[in-house]
C-alpha cells in the first residue's frame, strides 16, 4: 500500500528512518513524509534526511497534509508522530483532512476509514448532516428542498434514520395524513420517521432509509441509503438531498454539504473529536436555535470561529426555528407537544399564541420520552387541538391519545429563520445548490 507518513522532531532522525523502514517491511511503499513540527531532536539544519520526499508543515500541518495528499495521492496516511507535537485534538484535525479526501488514517493502534465511499450519483447531490441528534437536520433539509423546488431543480429527499424502513420507501409530497400515520403505527411501524416529516412539511417527495450504528467519523455500520438514492434517481429526480441521521453521514458521495449545529453545542464537540471532519465536508454551516444570542456571545463566537479557522470558505448562517401549524388553530384551545428543550419550547409556545391566535392550555417538551409523554397527556386539561411535531412518539402516543379524546391533531413545521444580523439563510442555500449543480457538471 502506498502511504504518506507523518513524522516529527521529537524523534531522533535515525529512529524515524527506522520507523519508515519498518513500514516497508510490513508491505507499505512510503511515497513521502509530512514533517509536522518539533525540534528537540533534530539538528540546526532543519528537516532531516528521511530518504523520501518530505514536506515541511511550517506551522500549519493540516494545510501541508492536504497539499501532500493532493500531490502524492497515497492510499493511506500512516502517522509515525506522537504528542506533544500532535496532541489528541491536532491528530483528529489531521485525520479529518485525510478522511475528507477519501484516504484512511492509520497508526500503531488505530485505523480510521472514510465513511463516504462508492461511485458518485449521476445527478447533483446535497447532503444535510449534523453534529448529533435534535440539531434540526430535518427542518433544514425541508427548507433546502423548498428552495431547490423554487429553483426548478425537482428535488427528492432521501432521509436516513434509525427508525427507517427495511426497504427504501417513498412518501409523496402532500400524501402524509394523520389517518395514514395512525394506521402505520397500529401496524407496528415507525410512523414518525424523518422521511415522513420531510414529505409532510416540505411538500416534496421523500424516500426513507435506515441505518444501524455510527462510527467516530459518522459511518453507519449498515444502511440502505444508497439503495434509496438509486430509487430517487429512478423516479426522475433532478437533485437529491441526502439527510444524515444523528451524527452519522450518508455514505454516498455528494457535491455540496450543509452542516447543522445547535447554538448550544459545546465548542469542544465541534473543534475536537472528529467535528473538524464534518466542517471540512460542508460548504454551508447552519447554526440553529440561536434566538436571543448576540453575534459576539461566547458560545456562538466559539462555534463560528472554529468553522472559519478550519474551513475559511464555508458560509455560516445563524438561525432559529419558528413553528408554523400546518392547519388552522386560531381561537382554539391547543396542547403543544415538542422535542425542543424547555426554554425553546416555551419561546415557541409564546410565538404560536401570538402569531396564530390560539389559546395555549398546556404543553409538554417530552415528546421523545414515551412514558413521560403519556403521563403529561393523560393529565392534560381539555383541548381542541393537539399541535405537535412529527417526531418520536407523536403518532403512537400523542396522536392516539388526542384522537381518543376527540381532539384534532395538527402537525407543526419548524421553519428555520434568520437570527441576528449575519448573512441570510435562503440565498446561502441557493448558492449551495448552485454549487452542487456546478460541481456535478464538472465531474460529469
Amino acid at each position: 500500500m502506498n502511504v504518506l507518513v507523518l513524522v516529527d522532531g521529537e524523534h531522533y532522525p535515525p529512529v524515524t528512518r527506522w520507523g519508515i523502514e519498518a513500514a516497508r517491511t510490513m508491505g507499505h511503499h512510503v511515497v513521502g513524509a509530512v514533517f509536522v513540527g518539533g525540534a528537540e531532536k533534530i539538528g540546526a539544519g532543519g528537516i532531516p534526511d528521511l530518504g523520501v520526499p518530505t514536506v515541511l508543515a511550517d506551522g500549519n500541518p493540516g494545510r501541508a497534509l492536504a497539499e501532500a495528499l493532493d500531490r502524492m495521492r497515497p492510499e493511506a496516511v500512516l502517522d509515525l508522530s506522537d504528542e506533544p507535537v500532535l496532541g489528541y485534538r491536532e491528530r483528529m484535525e489531521l485525520a479529518a483532512v485525510s478522511l475528507v479526501r477519501g484516504v484512511p488514517y492509520v497508526g500503531s493502534d488505530f485505523r480510521l476509514d472514510p465513511p463516504i465511499y462508492g461511485p458518485p450519483l449521476s445527478l447533483p447531490t446535497v447532503a444535510v448532516i449534523g453534529t448529533g441528534k435534535r440539531t434540526g437536520k430535518t427542518a433544514v433539509s425541508a427548507e433546502v428542498a423548498r428552495v431547490a423546488d423554487g429553483l426548478g431543480l425537482d428535488p427528492v429527499i432521501v432521509a436516513m434514520g434509525r427508525g427507517g424502513p427495511p426497504e427504501p420507501e417513498v412518501a409523496e409530497g402532500g400524501t402524509v395524513t394523520v389517518e395514514g400515520l395512525l394506521q402505520m403505527a397500529r401496524a407496528g411501524r415507525h410512523a414518525a420517521s424523518d422521511y415522513l416529516e420531510d414529505a409532510l412539511v416540505s411538500g416534496i417527495t421523500s424516500i426513507g432509509a435506515r441505518r444501524c450504528g455510527g462510527g467516530l467519523a459518522g459511518a453507519p455500520f449498515v444502511t440502505n441509503a444508497r439503495e434509496a438514492a438509486d430509487l430517487g434517481m429512478e423516479m426522475g429526480a433532478r437533485t437529491l438531498i441526502m439527510e444524515g441521521s444523528g451524527a452519522s453521514v450518508p455514505p454516498v458521495p455528494w457535491d455540496a454539504g450543509v452542516l447543522v449545529v445547535p447554538a448550544s453545542l459545546p465548542p469542544e464537540f465541534l473543534e475536537g473529536y472528529l467535528g473538524p471532519f464534518r466542517i471540512l465536508l460542508s460548504d454551508l454551516v447552519v447554526v440553529t436555535m440561536a434566538a436571543g444570542l448576540e453575534s459576539g456571545s461566547g458560545n456562538l463566537f466559539a462555534l463560528t470561529s472554529t468553522v472559519k479557522r478550519l474551513h475559511e470558505d464555508a458560509h455560516i448562517a445563524v438561525t432559529d426555528f419558528q413553528p408554523a401549524p400546518l392547519g388552522d388553530v386560531r381561537g382554539k384551545a391547543v396542547y403543544f407537544s415538542t422535542t425542543a428543550p424547555r426554554d425553546v419550547a416555551e419561546r415557541q409556545a409564546t410565538h404560536l399564541r401570538e402569531a396564530y391566535g390560539c389559546r395555549m392550555v398546556g404543553m409538554t417538551d417530552r415528546l421523545a420520552d414515551r412514558a413521560a409523554l403519556a403521563r403529561d397527556l393523560d393529565a392534560a386539561r381539555d383541548y381542541d387541538v393537539l399541535l405537535t411535531e412529527l417526531k418520536a412518539a407523536a403518532v403512537d402516543v400523542a396522536a392516539e391519545r388526542a384522537t381518543a379524546r376527540g381532539a384534532q391533531v395538527v402537525f407543526l413545521d419548524n421553519r428555520p429563520v434568520d437570527a441576528g444580523d449575519g448573512p441570510h439563510l435562503r440565498p446561502l442555500i441557493e448558492e449551495t445548490l448552485r454549487l452542487a449543480v456546478a460541481r456535478h457538471e464538472d465531474r460529469a
